[in-house]
């Protein structure tokens, strides 16, 4: 269940109708409606989070073509103890997460998922199973954004002991491996959750159970 404040999703709603209408209309009174759609969603979000609504709507005018959900993905490595590998962000306040980041264009959901375990915290690994496909807003990540978030979670071999050196990382201070009783407190939540992490453990030491999604 969406918990999310109910302005949020309205204002989401109405900047998802904005795009998807600027991408197809050919009129240019319909393009002028539109835009002032964008400009009225802008005014939703700022009002009651306190942003800025000409740089909101600076944002959302950036974004082009039909409305989908932006795409995360997360790698869940673990070490031969059963550890979880997790990474300190330097975006937020030096909290821990799963290494992982936004899926860029050219590449496979997993080779996207491996690529940022590499740049994140020096291991090279293997994709081995798509876990969790969760939507942020559906659970429960803070702080809420602006955009609809699809979350992928991939288990992850482990194909080195040791990392390799990492030469302008500048995403993360630290790299470390944490049982399931040692996972920090202090998480970045808009990234990964403890019910998230616990799913992860769960189908490290399950294998065979079937893909979570929602």
């Amino acid at each position: 269940m969406n918990d999310e404040p109910e302005w949020l999703v309205r204002a989401r709603a109405v900047q998802a109708l904005a795009q998807s209408g600027l991408a197809f209309t050919r009129d240019p009174y319909d393009r002028e409606r539109y835009e002032a759609l964008t400009a009225i969603a802008a005014q939703m979000m700022a009002g009651p989070s306190g942003a800025d609504p000409d740089a909101l709507r600076t944002i959302f005018e950036a974004e082009r073509g039909y409305a989908t959900p932006k795409l995360d993905v997360r790698g869940a490595v673990f070490d031969a103890e059963g550890r979880l590998l997790m990474v300190r962000e330097l975006a937020d306040e030096g909290r821990w997460t799963l290494p992982g980041g936004w899926a860029d264009v050219n590449q496979t959901a997993s080779e996207c998922a491996v690529r940022e375990v590499l740049e994140e915290s020096g291991y090279r690994v293997r994709a081995a199973k798509l876990a969790l496909v969760h939507d942020r807003a559906r659970q429960g990540h803070h702080p809420a954004g602006p955009f609809s978030i699809c979350k992928l979670f991939f288990l992850c071999t482990l194909l080195s002991p040791e990392p390799e050196r990492l030469d302008g990382n500048i995403e993360t201070a630290d790299a470390r491996f944490f049982a399931e009783a040692e996972i920090p407190d202090d998480l970045s939540t808009g990234r990964v959750l403890p019910h998230q992490i616990a799913r992860l453990f769960a189908h490290r030491a399950e294998p065979g159970l079937p893909t979570e999604f929602d």
